[in-house]
C-alpha cells in the first residue's frame, strides 16, 4: 500500500456533501470516540444514546484528529478548535448520515473482493478467520471487534482503504429488517450465514422469523455473487429461499450433510487444537484449526467456502488456518498460576446464547485436567430470549451433565434456573452480579483446574476472567483496578 492519505479534503467534501472550514490535516483513519482515536483521524461527532459527540470535538482536535466532521447548526462553534467539516441535514443525525454516505463512496471505489458475515452465532470468530487466511493472500480491510450495526459498517466502510484486494464485513441485527439497509451498502460479492439460533428471540416470533431476518443479508448481494448457506441448519431451506430470490449467481452450501458443497469428512477435535478432513467443491483438503472446538470446526468450512467463492489459494488458506487464534473474549486461553500447580482459563466472557454456551460447555469438556483437577463452568444470564428465557437456562443443565463439567457458578437472576436445576454436587455459588461471583470464584480455583467464563455482555462476566488473570497471571496490583472497574 501506498501512503497516501485515506481521504483527501475534496474527497471528503464530494462524497459527504459537506463545507470544510479550516486547513485538515492528512485523514489516515476514522473514529466516532476520542477514548481509541489516533492522529490523523477523521472524528464523526455523531450522536449516541447518552451523549453527543459534538461535546468531544475539542478534545478530538487536540488530539490530533485530521478533522472533525459535525452538523452545520454547530459548525460556527467549533470551527476555532480546527478543522471541521460542515455537513447539511434535517434528520435526526446529519453527521451518522455523511459516515453513510462517505461509506457509500468507500464501496464505490473500491476493487476489492467484499464478503459480509452474519449469523445468530460465530459471524466474529469466522469474520476474523477470513481476516486471517485472507491477508496472507493480499491487502485485507476487516470490522474491528463487533463493529456490526448502523453505525459500525458505515464505521468500518468509512475506513477502507482504496487499495484493498479484500474486505471483510460483519453485519449484525437484533430486529427485523436492521441488516437491509447494511448489506445495501456493503454490496457484498459473497455473503455467508454461520447459523441460525434462538438470538434475540424476544424480537421475534419464531426461528424462522429470525431465519428470515439473516437471510436479508443476501439481498445486498451484487448480481452474480455467492451466497454461502449452513446445509446443516434446520433453516435451510428458508436460507435457501432467501439465496435464490435474490441476485445471487450461485449457492455454496457447507456442513457434514451428504449434499453439502463443502463437506466435513471427517472432525478430530484435541484440547489445543482440531484437525478437518474436508471436502471442498470436490476438491480434497485437509487442515489444522489452531482454535479449539467443534463450532469453529464447522465455521471453517464456510471460510473455505467463502475463500473458493473468492478464487482464493485455497491450499494457503488451508496453510494459515493453523495459526489461527481465539480473539479476547471468544475462546482466548490462558494459564494461570497457582500455588502448587497451574490452572487453565478459558475467557469466553464476549456474549452468550444457548448454542454457544453448549458450545463452550463442550470446549471445556475436551480440556485435559491436571491431577484431581475440575472443569468448571461460570454463567451469565443469557439476554434477549423472550418468555422463553426461563426455560433456555434451565435446559442447560443437560448440556452441563453430558459435558461432565464438575463444578457451575452462575450470575444473574435467569442462570438461578439453572444452578436450581442441576445436581446439589455440581452447584457452585449461585450470586444476583458477576461482581459478587468474583471472589467465590477466585476462592474455588485449585491447580489442575480448568475454568470457562460465559454470559451476556450486560451482565460483565469479564470482570472474573480479569480478576483471575490480575491475580494468577499477570501483577496482582491490576487485581484491585479490574474489581473497582463501573
Amino acid at each position: 500500500m501506498t501512503d497516501a492519505p485515506l481521504w483527501t479534503a475534496d474527497d471528503l467534501a464530494a462524497a459527504t456533501g459537506g463545507r470544510l472550514a479550516g486547513e485538515a490535516r492528512p485523514i489516515t483513519g476514522a473514529s466516532i470516540d476520542t477514548r481509541s482515536l489516533q492522529p490523523g483521524d477523521l472524528f464523526f461527532a455523531i450522536r449516541g444514546e447518552a451523549r453527543d459527540g459534538h461535546d468531544f470535538v475539542p478534545d478530538a482536535l487536540g488530539r490530533g484528529a485530521g478533522a472533525a466532521v459535525v452538523s452545520e447548526v454547530r459548525a460556527a462553534d467549533l470551527a476555532p478548535h480546527g478543522p471541521v467539516l460542515a455537513v447539511p441535514g434535517e434528520g435526526e443525525d446529519p453527521v451518522l448520515d455523511a459516515m453513510r454516505r462517505l461509506g457509500q463512496a468507500a464501496r464505490a471505489r473500491t476493487r476489492a473482493a467484499i464478503v459480509a458475515v452474519t449469523g445468530s452465532v460465530g459471524k466474529t470468530g469466522t469474520k476474523e478467520a477470513l481476516r486471517h487466511v485472507l491477508s496472507a493472500q493480499g491487502e485485507t480491510h476487516a470490522s474491528i471487534a463487533s463493529y456490526n450495526n448502523h453505525w459500525g459498517v458505515p464505521l468500518t466502510l468509512a475506513r477502507m482503504p482504496a487499495g484493498s484486494r479484500f474486505g471483510v464485513f460483519e453485519i449484525g441485527m437484533n430486529h427485523a429488517a436492521e441488516i437491509l439497509p447494511l448489506t445495501a451498502m456493503v454490496r457484498p460479492d459473497v455473503a455467508l450465514i454461520t447459523t441460525v439460533e434462538p438470538v434475540h428471540i424476544e424480537h421475534f416470533r419464531s426461528l424462522s422469523a429470525i431465519a428470515d431476518a439473516k437471510g436479508e443479508i443476501f439481498s445486498g448481494l451484487k448480481p452474480g455473487g455467492v451466497a454461502v448457506i449452513n446445509r446443516d441448519n434446520p433453516n435451510f431451506p428458508r436460507l435457501l429461499a432467501h439465496a435464490l430470490a435474490s441476485r445471487a449467481g450461485r449457492v455454496v452450501t457447507f456442513g457434514e450433510h451428504p449434499e453439502a458443497d463443502v463437506r466435513a469428512n471427517r472432525i478430530v477435535l484435541r484440547p489445543d487444537l482440531s484437525v478437518v478432513d474436508a471436502t471442498v467443491m470436490g476438491i480434497p483438503v485437509t487442515y489444522q484449526l489452531g482454535t479449539p472446538g467443534r463450532h469453529v470446526a464447522m465455521n471453517s468450512l464456510g471460510v473455505m467456502g467463502v475463500v473458493h467463492a473468492l478464487g482464493a489459494d485455497l491450499a494457503r488458506a488451508a496453510l494459515s488456518l493453523a495459526a489461527l487464534r481465539p480473539p479476547v473474549g471468544r475462546g482466548e486461553r490462558t494459564a494461570l498460576a497457582l500455588k502448587g500447580g497451574e490452572a487453565f482459563l478459558v475467557d469466553e466472557s464476549y456474549n452468550a446464547n444457548p448454542a454457544s454456551i453448549r458450545a463452550a460447555l463442550a470446549t471445556l469438556a475436551a480440556i485435559e485436567t491436571g491431577p484431581r483437577g475440575r472443569r468448571i463452568a461460570v454463567l451469565g444470564d443469557m439476554l434477549e430470549l423472550g418468555e422463553a428465557a426461563e426455560r433456555h437456562h434451565r435446559e442447560l443443565a443437560a448440556a452441563v451433565e453430558a459435558s461432565g463439567i464438575d463444578l457451575v457458578f452462575t450470575a444473574g437472576p435467569l442462570m438461578r434456573h439453572l444452578f436450581e436445576a442441576l445436581p446439589v454436587g455440581r452447584r457452585g455459588v449461585a450470586c444476583t452480579a458477576s461482581a459478587d461471583l468474583v471472589e467465590p470464584v477466585l476462592g474455588a480455583l485449585r491447580p489442575g483446574d480448568a475454568v470457562m467464563v460465559k454470559g451476556s455482555n450486560s451482565i460483565r462476566m469479564g470482570r472474573i476472567v480479569e480478576a483471575l488473570k490480575a491475580r494468577y497471571a499477570g501483577d496482582p496490583s491490576q487485581r484491585a483496578a479490574a474489581l473497582s472497574a463501573p
